[in-house]
């Protein structure tokens, strides 16, 4: 039982974002904005990179045994994801306060970022999956 062509492409894609917003929003910040670099930067990029592991697992996971609760699971992965960043960015922002505007701006760019990929991925491999379910009916008949 190996890893799901949907999986591997979410995940090489996610890291790739991953690398690429960490990489440009840490010498954007570091470089053009240095006094509002702060030392909590690399947590953004690992949080919403942790998040899309674990949302394409379960993903897969309603895939395999109940696809007809895809659309379910799919919007339970937004809402967990927005409270889980809401308390993320809460609980920073009490523990470091010095930093927290700028923790905040950051970290609800990437989330809009990561927001607007997750959408074009699924909505994109959903656009897939009914191609090849209409290919397969023409094919039938």
């Amino acid at each position: 039982m190996g890893i799901s062509i949907t999986k591997r492409n979410y995940l090489w894609q996610t890291a790739l974002l991953t690398i690429l917003v960490g990489g440009i929003g840490g010498v954007v910040y570091f470089n053009i904005f240095p006094h509002h670099y702060f030392g909590g930067y690399p947590i953004i990029p690992i949080f919403f990179f942790l998040f899309g592991v674990f949302t394409i697992s379960m993903t897969e996971m309603c895939r395999k045994h109940s696809p007809n609760r895809m659309l379910q699971v799919y919007l339970l992965m937004k809402v967990m994801r927005m409270l889980f960043s809401i308390i993320v960015m809460a609980a920073y922002c009490v523990v470091v306060r010095e930093e927290a505007l700028a923790f905040l701006v950051s970290f609800i760019i990437n989330y809009l970022i990561y927001l607007i990929y997750d959408s074009w991925f699924f909505f994109t491999f959903e656009m897939n999956q009914k191609l090849k379910k209409k290919k397969k009916n023409e094919t039938n008949a």
